[in-house]
């Protein structure tokens, strides 16, 4: 017998998790063999090829939004795992501190240097860089240090008063030199091959030059210098190339029954701007028995605009007018990303290189699946 062939809209009815008043329905994906009887759901890649989409609404150097259709949770969940914690950066993992007369004790400023998001070649982070290591026992500290594992930055600041500042004068960016030390102090100090590889426009520097560091006064300074490292995200926050990336569902509003007026308004107001709109009741609606439109030609009604802006708060099923009249609901297999790069790789780039990681580890498991004895 022929396998049955659901209808589409039978289909994408079965993609909808049910958003109600106070429970989720239909969380668990259903489009697997033997699931229903008689339909055909094993996987095939030209089925997948056919599905799967992806949908580019920002790009830009620090901000990408898009949308991959036709995943399923796990692969889209990998790919934000990967993003947060398997792609590489570079940053600072030891401070030599020689002089800190600031109000800020040392292994508060080191950790606060080792957060600041650092940037530079990106040729030279990911192919000149190796992975540093940490030296074995009774070797000494930074024996294993070298230009090809390791970046040498440097802070020297000190604070001192404005002679020509005026007399009683409180704000201290007039009365003292360098009352505030920003990121933008830090120096990068290359050394070996660095000088060919990390040149002037590709020099290692903070990401963002305003960041600030400490605040000083009048004969206090800081004198440390830093070593910083390649590393990923798995062994320390600092070292996660994106701050934040994550995926929400794409939310559905089905307006089931006409939403008039005043109500249509109050509708509004219950989702984000931008989300339901108006339009109003035409004579042919109008004149259509069932359609709850009779007599209200020239009214205001409720109509979706953009589901996408919906925060899915539900707080139009807490409305007594409304009920009966609205189903929520978000789509299982629609995942909008939202990837900010913290400025060491462009945001696209980051998604790319998520997606390379991935299809290596796939790679990986095939290789090992086939070495496996029988």
């Amino acid at each position: 017998m022929a396998p049955i062939q659901a209808s589409q809209a039978e289909l994408d009815r079965r993609k909808i998790v049910g958003i109600n008043a106070e429970i989720v329905t239909d969380v668990t994906s259903t489009d697997f063999p033997g699931h229903w009887p008689g339909e055909d759901h094993s996987w095939d890649i030209e089925k997948f090829k056919k599905n799967f989409q992806v949908k580019m609404y920002k790009n830009d150097k620090i901000e990408a939004n898009f949308s991959l259709v036709g995943i399923d949770a796990a692969v889209a969940n990998a790919l934000r795992r990967i993003l947060i914690s398997e792609i590489p950066s570079v940053a600072i993992e030891r401070v030599f501190i020689y002089n800190n007369s600031s109000v800020i004790q040392d292994e508060v400023l080191a950790a606060r240097l080792g957060l600041i998001p650092l940037k530079g070649s990106k040729a030279g982070i990911i192919d000149f860089l190796k992975w540093w290591t940490k030296p074995a026992e009774g070797e000494p500290e930074g024996s294993t240090s070298n230009d090809l594992n390791t970046i040498r930055l440097k802070l020297n600041v000190g604070c001192t008063r404005n002679k020509d500042a005026a007399p009683g004068e409180t704000d201290p960016f007039k009365a003292y030199h360098n009352a505030h030390i920003y990121a933008k102090d830090i120096e990068f100090v290359p050394f070996g091959h660095q000088v060919e590889i990390f040149g002037s426009e590709h020099a290692v520097v903070p990401t963002n030059p305003n960041i600030l560091i400490a605040k000083l006064r009048p004969g206090q300074c800081i004198d440390i210098e830093m070593d910083a490292i390649k590393g990923v995200g798995r062994d320390h926050a600092k070292y996660s190339p994106v701050a934040p990336a994550s995926y929400r569902l794409l939310p559905t509003i089905t307006i089931t029954q006409p939403i008039l007026g005043t109500d249509a308004e109050k509708f509004a107001r219950c989702f984000p701007q931008g989300v339901i709109g108006f339009e109003p009741v035409t004579k042919k609606e109008a004149k259509q028995k069932g359609s709850g439109y009779v007599g209200h030609e020239g009214e205001k009604k409720a109509v979706v605009l953009d589901a996408m802006k919906d925060t899915v708060s539900r707080e139009c099923l807490r409305h007594e007018e409304f009920q009966g009249k609205v189903k929520l609901g978000r789509v299982r297999d629609h995942f909008i990303f939202s990837v900010e790069s913290v400025g060491q790789w462009d945001s696209d780039v980051l998604f790319v290189e998520a997606v390379k990681s991935l299809k290596s580890k796939c790679e990986a498991l095939r290789q090992n699946l086939r070495n496996m004895p029988e």
